[in-house]
């Protein structure tokens, strides 16, 4: 047995070095994510949307906030001509509106983010599968996002790839 495995080692460091080909280049491009999402098209359409949903949802949160802050107010009014019982009881359902807000706030917050999905995912899978496409034809290892905020601190502009996938999507339209 310890034959057959120094046989083994004796095969593998037999092996010419260069009969190893060695690994590809590294071909790297650069994008600007967020400039690429809104300029889109139907992008800016599905933000209207969502902005509109979410202004809604707003407007529902701020009246229910509205109706709390007058129930509070008329509570802090009456409190001192309210018994101990009356009281507690009254601070009890105010408590519970307050929940009620929170809870339908969590509700609107949910429901927003499930909308921005739907709006954006059809966006996002087409500028990715471009991505793609052009990341295959220029034979690039890796496309990454040189936006604001990304971490990237400087880069050759001539590496940029923006305009050509933001041209591209604008002919798949």
């Amino acid at each position: 047995m310890i034959r057959a495995v120094l046989t083994g080692l004796a095969l593998i460091v037999a092996l010419p070095l260069a009969a190893q080909t060695p690994p590809p280049p590294v071909r790297i491009a650069f994008i600007n994510a967020r400039e690429l999402l809104q300029r889109t098209p139907g992008y800016s359409a599905a933000e209207s949307t969502f902005t509109r949903e979410v202004e809604s949802y707003r407007a529902e949160v701020q009246q229910l906030q509205q109706q709390l802050d007058s129930a509070v107010q008329a509570f802090d009014q009456q409190s001192i001509a309210l018994s101990p019982a009356a009281r507690t009881q009254k601070q009890r359902e105010l408590q519970q509106m307050q929940q009620r807000i929170e809870q339908r706030t969590g509700e609107l917050q949910d429901r927003a983010s499930q909308r921005e999905r739907e709006l954006l995912q059809p966006i996002q899978a087409r500028v990715t599968t471009v991505i793609q496409g052009i990341r295959a034809e220029m034979n690039l290892t890796l496309i990454l996002d040189a936006g604001p905020g990304t971490g990237v601190l400087a880069y050759d502009p001539s590496m940029d790839i923006t305009a050509r996938v933001l041209e591209r999507l604008q002919q798949s339209q």
